[in-house]
C-alpha cells in the first residue's frame, strides 16, 4: 500500500494546493474530486495488500517433470526430498498445517485429488439411445404414414387409432428403457464413488489422521504399508523394504524398490512389502495415473451376470419351441383355407378353387410371406420389441379388416408373442438391483453383480481368523521371562537391562508409530497386534518412544508379512556404537531361531532340546487358552557381520537369545458361534484357514462352533505345511474333512480353494491382507474386509464385509439363496403364463381358426402381469427358511421338480378353464361371442394375479404366510387389479373388450381363486430329486461363467 501511495505523491500534492482564482462552487468540486482520487488510490492499495500470497517456491509443471523423467539427480540439484517438502511448506516430520486456509490455497495452486472420470450420463442419452434402434425409426415412419392414411379414410375422429396406438407405444418401450438404464446406471455410479472412497493415514500438525482420498493436497506426508495403494504421485521420505507393484501404469509384472536412491512413487501401483512416507509432489490429473484418464476403481455396469446368462438360453429354447409352434399353425390354417374349411362372415368358402380371384391367392402368398418374416423378426433377440410387435399386428389387423389372412397371421404371431418370455431379463435386474442395495444396508458392499447369485449357491466357506471370528481388539494379557510367567505387579523385580532389550524390540521393531504434540496421551496407529504390544511396553514397561528412537540408528529393516510371520530389524545404538538384531513373530518360529534364553535376572543360559520342549509347552498351554503367542529375541553382531547382513540384505536369523514371551488375547465376536451354526445348519462347510499356530486355531474354532467339543480331530486339524506335502490324490481325498488349516501361508490357502473347486464345491473365501489376494480371484465368491482388509485385498475381491463380521458373511449368504430363490419363483410364474397362453391359442386358432387372445390383450399380460409380478416376486426379502435348505451348488438345475410340477399344474387348470369358456362359454353364460371374449380374457388375467401368491412359496403350502410383511407385493396387486377393471371397462375399442356386470366379475374371480386349492393340492404330491430335465442340459447355471471368471 505505501508503494501506491508514494507513486501517487506528486498528484496528491498538486490537487490539495487548489489555485486561489477558482470561485467558490468550483472549489466544492474540485474537493469532491480530490476526495473521490484519494479513496479509489487507497482502496486499490487496501485491495492488493490483502490478497494473501498463495505462490510455492515450486510450480506443479516442475513437479510433474521431475516424476516423469525419474531424474534423481534434478532432484538433487533442488535440495532433494527435503528441499522439495520446503518448498511446499512441508515438515517432514509433523506434515502441513491442515487448516481450511493451507487446504484451499493448495487446492487453487495444485487441483485436488479428482479424476475426470467418464461424465455422468443423463436419462437423455438413454433416450438418445433408444432412437437408435433401426426399429424404432422404421416404426416411427410406419407410425406417421399410418396416421395420415387413417385420417383421410377414416377421418380424424376414427382414423387416429392405429397410428397414434403405435406412437404411445413407442414413447411406453422408449420411457421404460431409458428410466430403467438410467436408474441402474445411477445405482452403479453410487456404488462407483461408495468404492472409491478410500481412507488413508496422513500427517497433519504432528497428528496421525485418516482422511479420504479426495482430501489429499500436495504437500502432504502419507504413512504407507503393505497392501496400500499410492493415491497420488510423490517422493520417498523414510522407510524399509519398500516394493511396489507398477504393473497397473508399467504393464511389467516385476516389483520395484524405492529407497532414498529411487524415491520416486506413482498414483495408481500398490505397496507389496515393506512401509514407508511419502510427500505428495502431484494428485489427481496431474498424477501419471491422470494422465492415463482412467479411475483407480472401476464397476462393470453392464456385467451380465451367469444367471441372466443362463435365462438368455431358457428364453432362446422357449423362443425356438413358439417358432414351431407357429409354423405349424400356418400349416394347419393354410391347409384349412385351401381345402375350403375356413368361411367368411356369411358363412361362404373363403376358398372356392378355380372360382377364387388370383388377387385373393395372391394375398394369401404375401400373407404368408408377411407371417415368415414377421416371426423372424420377433424371433431375433432383443430386436423388436415385444410392445412394438404387438402393436403393429394390432394395426395391420384394423387397417386390413375382412381378410382371412390377417387371422392366419394374428393367430401365427400370437403364438410366438405368448412364447417369449420378455419379463425373465427384467426380474434378474430387479432382483439383482435390490439385493445389492439391501446388502449394502446389512454390511455387505457388492462390487460385481454376479456373486449376488453366486453366493446362494456357496457350499463352503473358507474364513480367517482375526477381525472376522474375533473382535480384533487385542490386549496383552500374558508375559512369561525364561520360564517364569510375571503379572504387571511384578515388572519391577526383572532386571532393568532386560526391560531395555524388551523396549528396543518393541519399539524400534515395528511398522507404525504415532508421536503425539505434547501433553496428549500416546497414540498407536497399525496392525491390532502391533497396537496392543505397543500399548503393552508403553503403559505396563514404562517404554518412552521418542528416547528410544533418538537413541539409535537403524540399519536394515526385514518387514512382517504373512509368509514369514516375523519381522526383524538392525540397529546401531549411539550410546556406546555397538549393533543389535531384534526379531519378533510367532513365538514357535522364533524360538527355532534362538540357542539361548534370559532369565528374569539378567542371565543368559543355554537352551538345549529339552529347554526348547518347555518353552513349547508354554507356548502350546497359552495357545491353548486363545491366546496368540508372539515371541522377542535379541543378539549382538559386529561390525563385519552388520556389513555383510546390510550388503546382501539380511540379518542373521541364528544364535538368537530368547528375551520372553507375551499371549495376546482376541475375544470371539458374540453373534459368530450362532452365524457358524446357521451355515452349517444350511449345509454349508465352514473351514478356518489362519496363520495362529495349531492350537490357537483348534482354540478359537471349538469357541465359534466350527469344532465340536467331542468330535475326532484326526484330519479335521493341520498344519498348512503338511497340506502342502500331501501328494494331489491325498489333498483331494482328505480336503473335504478338514476343518482347521493352521501356520497356513497364502500358497497353501490357493492350494485349498483349487482343491475344493475341483471336488464341485461352490467356494466363498474372506481375506483381508495383501497376500490374500490370489486366494479371493480364485474363489467363486471373494469376501474381503472393509476395517482391516488392504486396498489389494478389496480390489481382489467380490464383496466387501464392512465391519469385518463373520456374522454379515452369514447374512451375505442369506441374501444370495434369496436372489436365487426370489428368480426361481418368478420363472414358475412366469412359465406358467408362456405355457398355458401358448397351448390356448395353439388349440383355438387349430380348431376355429382364431386365437381367443388377441394381441393387445397378450400385450397387456406380458407388459403388465410380468413386468408388475416381476417387481412384486424379485423383492421378497430373505426367510429363515432359506437357511434350512441345502446348497443349490454347481449342478442343481435351475427350473427344479418342484417348480415343473408346480407350474404344470396351474397351467393345466388354466388351460382347460380358458378352453372351456372359448367352446362352451356362450352357451354357460348365456351371453355374446363379444363378451364371452372379454371373459376368456378377464378370467386368464385374474388367474395369473391369483398365481402370484402361489409362486411366493415354491414348497410351502400355507402362501400366505409373511404376506403381511411384504407390502409391496400387495400394492402391486391392488394396482393389478385396478389397472385390469380400467382394461376391461374403459378402453374397450383398445383392448376389444365388453363391460361385465357384477355376476360376470364375480365368476370369473371365483374362477381364478380355485387356483389356491390346485396349488395347496398340488404341493402334496412328492417329486423324485432327479431332474425331469435332465437331457436339456440346463443343470449348470454357474460352472461356464465361474471357468470363465478366473480366465
Amino acid at each position: 500500500m505505501s508503494t501506491i501511495i508514494l507513486q501517487n505523491t506528486n498528484s496528491i500534492e498538486s490537487l490539495l494546493h487548489a489555485p486561489n482564482s477558482l470561485g467558490a462552487s468550483n472549489k466544492r468540486w474540485h474537493s469532491a474530486y480530490l476526495s473521490i482520487f484519494c479513496s479509489r488510490a487507497l482502496l486499490s492499495a487496501v485491495s492488493l495488500d490483502l490478497k494473501p500470497d498463495i505462490r510455492f517456491k515450486v510450480d506443479q509443471p516442475t513437479l510433474t517433470k521431475l516424476l516423469k523423467k525419474k531424474n534423481v539427480q534434478r532432484l538433487q540439484n533442488i535440495g532433494g526430498v527435503d528441499g522439495v517438502a520446503s518448498a511446499l511448506e512441508t515438515n517432514v516430520e509433523r506434515g502441513i498445517h491442515g487448516d481450511i486456509g493451507d487446504i484451499a490455497r493448495r487446492h487453487e495452486v495444485f487441483g485436488s485429488n479428482v479424476y475426470k472420470g467418464r461424465p455422468t450420463k443423463t436419462i437423455f442419452h438413454f433416450v438418445v439411445e433408444a432412437f437408435k434402434d433401426l426399429t424404432i425409426v422404421i416404426l416411427l415412419g410406419y407410425a406417421v404414414l399410418s396416421l395420415l392414411f387413417g385420417i383421410k379414410e377414416n377421418g380424424i375422429e376414427e382414423g387416429w387409432y392405429d397410428g397414434g396406438s403405435i406412437f404411445v407405444a413407442i414413447f411406453i418401450v422408449i420411457a421404460v428403457s431409458a428410466i430403467s438404464n438410467f436408474r441402474q446406471n445411477r445405482q452403479f455410479d453410487k456404488l462407483s464413488k461408495f468404492s472409491n472412497n478410500i481412507q488413508i493415514d496422513v500427517l497433519r500438525a504432528g497428528q496421525s489422521k485418516k482422511i479420504s482420498i479426495i482430501e489429499i493436497v500436495v504437500g502432504d506426508v502419507i504413512c504407507l504399508k503393505i497392501g496400500d495403494q499410492v493415491l497420488a504421485d510423490g517422493l520417498f521420505i523414510d522407510g524399509h523394504s519398500l516394493q511396489v507393484d507398477e504393473s497397473s501404469i508399467t504393464k511389467e509384472s516385476d516389483h520395484v524398490e524405492v529407497n532414498c536412491s529411487h524415491p520416486f512413487l506413482f498414483s495408481g501401483t500398490m505397496v507389496v512389502d515393506g512401509y514407508a512416507r511419502m510427500l505428495v509432489t502431484s494428485v489427481g490429473m496431474h498424477t501419471r495415473w491422470g494422465e492415463m484418464m482412467v479411475s483407480s476403481i472401476n464397476c462393470d455396469t453392464n456385467e451380465q451376470t451367469p444367471l441372466q446368462a443362463q435365462l438368455k438360453k431358457i428364453a432362446s429354447s422357449i423362443r425356438k419351441v413358439g417358432l414351431a409352434v407357429a409354423f405349424l399353425v400356418l400349416v394347419v390354417m393354410l391347409v384349412r383355407y385351401f381345402t375350403g374349411n375356413i368361411k367368411d362372415e356369411n358363412e361362404n368358402k373363403e376358398f372356392n378353387g378355380c372360382n377364387t380371384k388370383v388377387s385373393d391367392i395372391l394375398n394369401v402368398v404375401v400373407g404368408i410371406v408377411a407371417a415368415v418374416v414377421t416371426l423372424f423378426v420377433v424371433t431375433i433377440p432383443e430386436s423388436l420389441p415385444l410392445v412394438l410387435t404387438l402393436t403393429l399386428v394390432y394395426s395391420m389387423k384394423r387397417m386390413m379388416a375382412d381378410r382371412v389372412i390377417v387371422r392366419i397371421v394374428v393367430a401365427a404371431v400370437t403364438i410366438v408373442v405368448v412364447a417369449i418370455p420378455e419379463g425373465l431379463p427384467l426380474a434378474v435386474m430387479l432382483t439383482l438391483a435390490y439385493s445389492m442395495k439391501r446388502m449394502m444396508a446389512d454390511q455387505a458392499m457388492v462390487r460385481k453383480l454376479s456373486t449376488c447369485e453366486i453366493m446362494g449357491s456357496t457350499t463352503t466357506i473358507c474364513t480367517n481368523k482375526t477381525g472376522t471370528l474375533t473382535l480384533n481388539q487385542m490386549k496383552v494379557t500374558k508375559f512369561w521371562l525364561g520360564k517364569e510367567s510375571f503379572a504387571q505387579a511384578a515388572y519391577s523385580s526383572i532386571t532393568p537391562y532386560i526391560i531395555d532389550l524388551v523396549h528396543e524390540g518393541v519399539a524400534l521393531n515395528t511398522t507404525s508409530i504415532y508421536r503425539p504434540t505434547l501433553g496428549t496421551e500416546i497414540e498407536f496407529s497399525g496392525s491390532p497386534i502391533e497396537k496392543a504390544i505397543l500399548s503393552w511396553a508403553a503403559k505396563e514397561l514404562n517404554m518412552k518412544m521418542e528416547q528410544l528412537a533418538q537413541s539409535c540408528v537403524i540399519l536394515y529393516v526385514e518387514a512382517f508379512n504373512s509368509q514369514k510371520k516375523r519381522s526383524g530389524v538392525l540397529m546401531r545404538r549411539k550410546v556406546d556404537n555397538t549393533i543389535h538384531i531384534h526379531w519378533k513373530g510367532a513365538a514357535e518360529m522364533i524360538l527355532k531361531m534362538c540357542s539361548s534364553y534370559y532369565d528374569a535376572s539378567g542371565i543368559k543360559k543355554d537352551m538345549d532340546d529339552g529347554e526348547k520342549m518347555n518353552f513349547e509347552q508354554i507356548i502350546q498351554g497359552m495357545a491353548a487358552s486363545s491366546l496368540c503367542c508372539i515371541a522377542f529375541a535379541h543378539k549382538q553382531v559386529s561390525e563385519e557381520d552388520q556389513k555383510h547382513d546390510t550388503e546382501h540384505k539380511k540379518i542373521e536369523e541364528d544364535g538368537l537369545t530368547l528375551l520372553g514371551l507375551v499371549g495376546i488375547k482376541d475375544s470371539c465376536r458374540s453373534g459368530v458361534k450362532k452365524a457358524v451354526e446357521d451355515c452349517i445348519y444350511a449345509g454349508v462347510n465352514i473351514k478356518l484357514i489362519t496363520g495362529d499356530n495349531v492350537f490357537t486355531a483348534k482354540a478359537i474354532a471349538t469357541e465359534c462352533g466350527i469344532l465340536s467339543p467331542r468330535q475326532d480331530i484326526s484330519g479335521a486339524v493341520i498344519e498348512g505345511e503338511e497340506f502342502k506335502k500331501y501328494t494331489p490324490e491325498e489333498r483331494m481325498e482328505k480336503v473335504d474333512k478338514i476343518c482347521v488349516m493352521a501356520r497356513s501361508s497364502p500358497f497353501e490357502k490357493l492350494l485349498m480353494i483349487e482343491c475344493l473347486k475341483q471336488k464341485g464345491q461352490v467356494v466363498a473365501v474372506t481375506g483381508d491382507s495383501t497376500n490374500d489376494a490370489p486366494a479371493l480371484k480364485e474363489a467363486d465368491v471373494g469376501l474381503s474386509m472393509g476395517i482391516q482388509g488392504t486396498e489389494m485385498a478389496k480390489e481382489s475381491s467380490d464383496i466387501v464385509i464392512l465391519d469385518d463380521n463373520f456374522a454379515s458373511v452369514a447374512i451375505v449368504l442369506r441374501w444370495g439363496r434369496c436372489v436365487y430363490n426370489n428368480i426361481q419363483k418368478y420363472i414358475q410364474f412366469q412359465l406358467t403364463v408362456n405355457i398355458a397362453a401358448l397351448v390356448i391359442n395353439f388349440v383355438a386358432a387349430v380348431s376355429v381358426g382364431e386365437a381367443p387372445l388377441t394381441a393387445v390383450q397378450l400385450l397387456w399380460v406380458n407388459l403388465i402381469i410380468d413386468t408388475l409380478g416381476a417387481l412384486a416376486l424379485a423383492t421378497e426379502k430373505p426367510s429363515k427358511g432359506l437357511m434350512k435348505k441345502p446348497p443349490v451348488g454347481r449342478t442343481e438345475p435351475l427350473i427344479t421338480n418342484i417348480m415343473w410340477r408346480n407350474l404344470l399344474a396351474q397351467a393345466f387348470y388354466q388351460i382347460v378353464v380358458i378352453l372351456t369358456l372359448q367352446f362352451k362359454g356362450e352357451s354357460i353364460f348365456s351371453v355374446t361371442e363379444k363378451v364371452n371374449d372379454t371373459l376368456i380374457f378377464n378370467t386368464f388375467v385374474l388367474c395369473q394375479v391369483f398365481n402370484e401368491f402361489n409362486a411366493r412359496q415354491l414348497e410351502k403350502k400355507n402362501v400366505f404366510k409373511g404376506i403381511h410383511k411384504n407390502k409391496l407385493f400387495m400394492r402391486i396387486i391392488a394396482i393389478t387389479i385396478v389397472l385390469q377393471v380400467v382394461m376391461v371397462e374403459f378402453l374397450k375399442k383398445f383392448a376389444d373388450t365388453e363391460r361385465l356386470n357384477w355376476g360376470q366379475w364375480g365368476a370369473c374371480i371365483g374362477i381364478a381363486t380355485i387356483s389356491w386349492p390346485v396349488g395347496w393340492i398340488v404341493k402334496w404330491i412328492p417329486v423324485p430329486r432327479k431332474p425331469f430335465l435332465n437331457y436339456l442340459k440346463m443343470k449348470k447355471p454357474f460352472r461356464k461363467y465361474l471357468k470363465m471368471k478366473k480366465k
